[in-house]
């Protein structure tokens, strides 16, 4: 049962841990000493901030940042000043991120319909993992709005009063233009550690609807015109493929490659693999950073950005269908999960549709994970959640109608996300009719070290008819 707590203890071990860090960093030298007001000032502030301001979803982020960075600079306080002094920094810090886990989960009510978490301490370690990865996107992405919310306002106002006008808001599948077959495209042979892959790269050819705010100013993003996927076939007859489409900020072949546990669905299981690159990401990306420009900033741009993601993927999966006539099934990992459940409304002939811990409402999201600041500011500029919220429509899993039969749709999420909380895919459950889904015990970044998604997938993809 959710209790809220006004004073949660859980918040004493990271001022404990802030202060020791602090206390003894007198005895580094000028640099060590640098680098020990890092972990000892984010421990130190975010323990007391947790302790008398409860509730702040970004406190524990902060709590779980420094007690990472007190993991990893124990390290060299181990060799350069006392072994026992940095022992004990080490495992000060560790337990103070396990208390970030613990502090968000005191945080979060339980949501109907989807199982209470069961609270351990592995569970707090891996929802220490997700708050540690959204402390970092926090420094890196500027999640909530662009430079100017005057004319993000002005775009999403002008947005519902043409998409009102041609029936997109109440029919928003007739939004999605259908793209043209891929007819011209190129291919190069690529390597990611010991998996050999063919990297398919062609133009995308997406346009917004002329009239639509915001049109010219995507077409002026240059690193989006090439579309590109990574392919990994078997040699000899056609095979069944699986497209899969991956999260936010991931790029790399090897990243990408471990977190869908390729050798797995390739070499084990004996699939074909396809992996499509998302606007902003790899190859595509606009920044240092993979993904910039695709959530943060102006909302147009993100409908835009969702729109030409289903262009591109819906090209793919149509070509991969010239290869063989066989099944062609999609699975997708958090963002990659709101896209496969946006194609299962837009293609009733997909094998199966696999949506992994997805967020489904990213105006939500914006809204929960952006400083409270950047939202008042946002707000007191006329962004209005629910007018944003009824232009995204249509690019919203929750409002377009599944075409996949029910029995081929499938999800699974974390009881503990911090990334895309557990209600985003209760929802979609409901909007599904209820399909099979599996709940596991741990948060939204841990999910391959729970076996039961693992089994939960390859039964999918069994009933779906990929793997015989």
């Amino acid at each position: 049962m959710f209790q809220p707590k006004r004073w949660p203890a859980e918040a004493l071990l990271p001022i404990v841990a802030g202060f020791v860090w602090l206390k003894y960093a007198h005895s580094f030298g000028i640099l060590d000493l640098l680098l020990a007001v890092l972990p000892g000032c984010l421990l130190l502030s975010s323990g007391f901030a947790a302790l008398l301001y409860p509730g702040d979803g970004r406190i524990p982020q902060f709590i779980a940042l420094g007690g990472l960075l007190g993991i990893i600079l124990g390290i060299p306080v181990l060799f350069l000043a006392s072994p026992l002094l940095g022992l004990a920094l080490m495992v000060l810090s560790a337990a103070a991120f396990i208390c970030a886990g613990a502090v968000s989960l005191t945080q979060e009510p339980h949501v109907k319909d989807v199982p209470e978490p069961e609270r351990s301490v592995r569970l707090a370690a891996e929802i220490a993992v997700d708050d540690a990865v959204l402390g970092v996107l926090g420094f890196m992405v500027p999640i909530m709005v662009g430079r100017d919310p005057a004319n993000i306002r002005r775009e999403v106002h002008e947005a519902r009063v043409l998409f009102q006008g041609h029936g997109w808001l109440a029919n928003p599948a007739a939004y999605h233009q259908t793209p043209p077959a891929l007819e011209q495209h190129w291919m190069k042979l690529r390597r990611s550690s010991r998996l050999r892959f063919e990297h398919l790269s062609f133009e995308s050819f997406y346009e917004p609807h002329p009239g639509e705010p915001g049109r010219k100013r995507w077409l002026s993003n240059a690193s989006n015109d090439t579309a590109h996927a990574w392919l990994l076939r078997h040699p000899g007859p056609p095979r069944p493929w699986l497209v899969c489409i991956h999260g936010y900020t991931m790029g790399s072949p090897g990243l990408i490659f471990r977190t869908f546990q390729a050798a797995h669905l390739h070499q084990q299981l004996g699939l074909n693999l396809a992996f499509p690159i998302l606007p902003y990401h790899g190859p595509r990306k606009a920044g240092r950073w993979h993904g910039k420009g695709f959530i943060s900033g102006d909302f147009m741009d993100l409908i835009h950005a969702e729109a030409q993601a289903v262009w591109d993927l819906r090209q793919i999966i149509a070509w991969l269908r010239t290869q063989g006539e066989l099944p062609v099934g999609v699975y997708g990992l958090s963002l990659g999960g709101y896209n496969a459940a946006l194609l299962a409304s837009l293609d009733a002939q997909l094998a199966c549709a696999i949506a992994g811990v997805p967020a489904t409402g990213l105006v939500e999201l914006k809204w929960r994970h952006g400083p409270v600041l950047y939202i008042r500011y946002a707000e007191h500029h006329g962004l209005v959640h629910d007018e944003v919220s009824e232009v995204m429509r249509v690019v919203s899993p929750l409002a377009l109608s599944p075409v996949v039969p029910k029995e081929r749709r499938y999800l699974f999420g974390a009881v503990g996300d911090q990334l895309a909380p557990v209600e985003q895919i209760r929802n979609l459950w409901r909007h599904w009719d209820h399909p099979s889904v599996l709940y596991y015990q741990g948060a939204h970044c841990t999910f391959r070290f729970h076996p039961a998604v693992t089994a939960f997938i390859d039964k999918a993809l069994r009933e779906s008819g990929l793997v015989s």
